[in-house]
């Protein structure tokens, strides 16, 4: 019968010294000699099962504290090492599980000291929002992922792309569809490239929206998604063929630093082209106008998506021909944070957008809903707040479906040209809210869940406010 091995070293170490003993002291109770106990500890030789009862017999050791937490700590190393500030240093899987058996303490100390340095860093981005709205400029930044870097470009610059637009408007002439845009860009497809257009059911494509297959020139398509967000695949196809010169171009312009962050830029770019040749500027904006910005008579007019249609109204900056600048977010039910855009740039330093009384969090109480209200900032700013949640694609039998919340914004002295002005108008006040707890100093507030940075707790003994984490 083969006799198992443990390797374990560091493990016998810490028991030995956790309970004061010397190599030959321990060595002597085990009835091995001390040079083959050293070797035991540097992990040149194996723990034999004889020698764990040993250990358990005359030590009183528990077994299962020899096997130790190694695994939680390596994962807790791994999450340190895949930062991007580690990137060209990151050691494989097996070397992170050797740190955490050799040195528990040390890999310990060295994810707590990571999540300090996370800690501080979000509180210096805090910190660096707050002096932005006070005028002063930073140049204080967190290490960024490619992703990171499109999406704060994205955010900060506005959401137009002159070139785009007018090259799909020219492409949607060119096309004259009529009211059946997603036949004749089939038809285009495989008239100018011999592309050929197929929905795939989800057992043969179960885990992507699209694929083009090269060698067989067909484009397929999930049945998963919706008959616009099919629409859109198509276009984001005919776009990448028929106006790749144009987003080349906004590409070069964007002047990114890596070709990571080129590729993602692309696809974004291509997205934007999509929702351009689906609603072409010029008619769109004069639609948009005439139903006062109503999105759900935008999204049955040019046969799209109400998520479709809050994006493209944050594109409608052309000089001489703009529409109402709205920004616009979208998140999931958990906060986390998808997609920020504006028609002058996602304000940020003024609105900040991580108030969780915003309506967009409650639009995930009332699914396909509709929510507007007016909102007002600690200095007295006010907006206009549309929001309504978003269903993705479609999920089968035991497959939990996937929800995000859109929230699209304006000025509130914009909202009269909206028709959700009107709603507005007749309610009495405005909701008070914040760019971000962390930056935001209204006492008394219900919902807050973090400390002001700009105040000191209120530790008093004998009052306690409403929130947990009042202030002075």
């Amino acid at each position: 019968m083969v006799e198992a091995k443990i390797f374990a070293g560091p493990r016998v170490r810490r028991v030995r010294n956790g309970l004061g003993l010397t190599q030959t002291a321990m060595a002597e109770a085990l009835s091995i000699s001390p040079s083959y106990l050293n070797l035991i500890e540097r992990n040149q030789r194996p723990l034999t099962v004889q020698l764990l009862l040993k250990l358990s017999s005359v030590y009183k050791v528990d077994l299962d504290d020899l096997q130790g937490e190694s695994g939680g700590i390596a994962s807790q190393l791994r999450e340190v090492f895949a930062d991007p500030l580690l990137a060209g240093e990151v050691p494989s899987g097996q070397e992170l599980v050797e740190v955490a058996e050799a040195a528990p303490n040390a890999a310990s100390g060295i994810t707590k000291l990571y999540r300090a340095y996370r800690e501080q860093a979000q509180r210096l981005s805090d910190l660096s929002d707050l002096l932005a709205r006070e005028g002063h400029q930073t140049t204080l930044s967190a290490t960024r992922l490619p992703i990171d870097e499109v999406r704060e470009l994205f955010e900060r610059r506005s959401a137009h792309f002159a070139q785009l637009d007018a090259a799909a408007e020219a492409f949607h002439a060119a096309l004259s569809p009529g009211d059946d845009l997603a036949s004749a860009l089939k038809s285009w497809l495989q008239k100018h490239h011999g592309i050929v257009v197929r929905s795939i059911p989800v057992h043969a494509m179960p885990n992507l929206r699209r694929r083009y297959d090269r060698h067989s020139m067909r484009l397929f398509l999930s049945e998963r998604l919706s008959p616009q967000d099919q629409l859109r695949e198509m276009a984001m196809e005919a776009c990448l063929l028929a106006l790749t010169q144009e987003i080349g171009a906004e590409l070069q312009d964007l002047s990114l630093s890596g070709e990571e962050a080129k590729r993602i830029a692309r696809f974004e770019l291509a997205r934007y082209a999509a929702h351009a040749l689906m609603m072409p500027y010029s008619a769109f904006l004069s639609a948009a106008q005439r139903a006062r910005y109503d999105i759900d008579i935008l999204r049955g007019r040019f046969n799209v998506s109400f998520e479709q249609v809050a994006n493209r109204l944050v594109t409608l900056a052309r000089p001489g021909a703009s529409g109402t600048p709205f920004f616009l977010m979208e998140i999931d039910s958990a906060g986390n944070r998808f997609r920020k855009a504006g028609a002058q740039g996602f304000p940020q330093a003024r609105f900040g957008g991580l108030c969780v009384k915003l309506n967009v969090h409650a639009a995930f109480s009332q699914p396909g809903q509709v929510l507007a209200e007016q909102v007002e900032m600690p200095d007295g700013a006010a907006y206009l707040t549309v929001a309504r949640s978003l269903d993705g694609p479609q999920a089968g039998f035991g497959e939990r479906i996937r929800r995000t919340a859109v929230m699209l914004a304006c000025e509130a002295a914009l909202a009269k040209e909206t028709v959700y002005g009107d709603v507005i108008g007749i309610k009495a006040g405005s909701i008070a809210i914040g760019p971000s707890c962390r930056l935001c100093e209204r006492q008394g507030c219900l919902s807050r869940a973090e400390a002001p940075l700009t105040r000191p707790l209120g530790l008093d003994e004998m009052v306690t406010g409403l929130s947990v984490f009042d202030f002075q």
